[in-house]
């Protein structure tokens, strides 16, 4: 006899326990289970790892990202010389080696040399690289990003040899690294001297 199902009553209403409506709940529990599976198939368990690892090592990293190191310089302007070079540096003579901008310099002047505190002197050709430093000005207290370039093209000079080590990295970082030659790109790899060029503000 066929129509529809009559109602359970008593003992067999009642579902045993922990399984509740199965129908609903073992589709459910199927697909959840073969997209585990497939998922585990595309993906190994390394590189699940190794993404785990990455960002985890990631997170200490985020107080120390550029920008969050610009917000704190700012917020503590510089009202002291942060170097003894600093300490002690002067405003008024490019020629001497306590001159403010000279602080991450290493040779000779080109001041002394024909040339002038951001000229080279007649007769060589600048670097077309420079090594990068960072001069506190007593005068206004502030740090300037300071451009060192090398000319090239005649002997050294030799007059005034002054060597600055504010901020000098070691040479694997040559960006900040004054003991550098920088003549290569000028056609001639003879130093002459070095200027100071200010770029911009550090702040």
């Amino acid at each position: 006899m066929t129509g529809r199902p009559s109602h359970a009553t008593g003992a067999e209403a009642t579902p045993e326990p922990g399984r509740g409506t199965t129908g609903g709940h073992d589709g459910l529990d199927r697909m959840a289970e073969r997209l585990t599976r497939r998922l585990a198939g595309r993906s190994s368990r390394r590189s699940a790892l190794a993404r785990l690892g990455a960002w985890a090592a990631a997170i200490p990293a985020f107080p120390v990202l550029p920008v969050w190191r610009g917000d704190a310089r700012a917020a503590t302007p510089t009202t002291r010389a942060p170097s003894p070079f600093s300490a002690k540096a002067q405003v008024k003579d490019d020629t001497k080696c306590d001159y403010w901008r000279y602080c991450a310099i290493d040779g000779n002047l080109c001041t002394t040399c024909g040339g002038g505190v951001h000229s080279c002197p007649p007769g060589t050709r600048p670097s077309p690289t420079s090594w990068i430093g960072t001069c506190f000005n007593p005068q206004d207290r502030r740090a300037y990003l300071i451009a060192y370039r090398d000319c090239c093209g005649q002997d050294a000079c030799n007059e005034q040899t002054c060597l600055g080590m504010d901020g000098d990295l070691p040479t694997y970082r040559p960006q900040a690294n004054n003991d550098i030659i920088w003549c290569f790109g000028t056609g001639s790899l003879l130093y002459n001297c070095s200027t100071a060029v200010i770029v911009g503000t550090a702040e």
